[in-house]
Formats: C-alpha cells, sequence, structure tokens
C-alpha cells in the first residue's frame, strides 16, 4: 500500500501554521529547491509533527505544518536558514502570503 501523503498528526491538542501563498513566475528551480530544503529542515527540530502541501495552476498554495507546541513554532521560526529562506520568499517568490497559527482541538479521518 502507498504511503499517504497526509501528515500523521497526533491526537489533539497540537497546532497547525497556515501558510497561504500566492507565488510569482520568477526562479521556479530556486523556489522549489528551497521548499524542499525547508521541509528537510523543519523535519529535525524538536516538535515538528508533519506538513501538508499543495498549490493549483493559478499560483495560489497552502502549506500547513503540523507542530507539538507554541515554543517548537517561535523555535522554528528563529531558526537562521528559515529567516534567510522568509527573507527570499518576500523579494523574490511571493506576490503575497497570510500565515495562521491553530490550535488544534479535535481531528479525525478516514485511511482505506
Amino acid at each position: 500500500m502507498e504511503r499517504s501523503k497526509l501528515a500523521a498528526t497526533p491526537e489533539p491538542p497540537y497546532y497547525a501554521v497556515v501558510f497561504t501563498s500566492e507565488r510569482t513566475t520568477e526562479d521556479p528551480a530556486g523556489y522549489a529547491a528551497m521548499a524542499d530544503a525547508m521541509e528537510a529542515l523543519a523535519s529535525k527540530q524538536p516538535g515538528y509533527l508533519g506538513i501538508e502541501s499543495a498549490r493549483g495552476p493559478d499560483g495560489v498554495g497552502i502549506t500547513v505544518s503540523y507542530w507539538a507546541t507554541m515554543e517548537a513554532i517561535r523555535a522554528w521560526k528563529a531558526v537562521a536558514e528559515h529567516a534567510a529562506a522568509q527573507r527570499l520568499g518576500r523579494e523574490r517568490w511571493y506576490g503575497a502570503y497570510e500565515l495562521r497559527v491553530c490550535r488544534v482541538e479535535r481531528a479525525y479521518g478516514f485511511r482505506r
């Protein structure tokens, strides 16, 4: 059976960081490489639980990363390589973005 592309999160409560963005057309290869690097780096951070991401043909994307605590989210925000990627995102890769931090109180799903 193929491994699910959905994040395997624990029982709530935990936190979700929802990053919604509009991509520019600039430097798609650089963006893809940085996105892969940030996902790999995030996965090594204490409190990281997983990630889900999708982008439509219109350039609008949503990435949700899951974290055990607010402290883990704050620590991720402070990682130097992440801060550099954020700067490049504002300068080059995003026309606009919104970031929302949520506490997950209840979760359920279905897997065949």
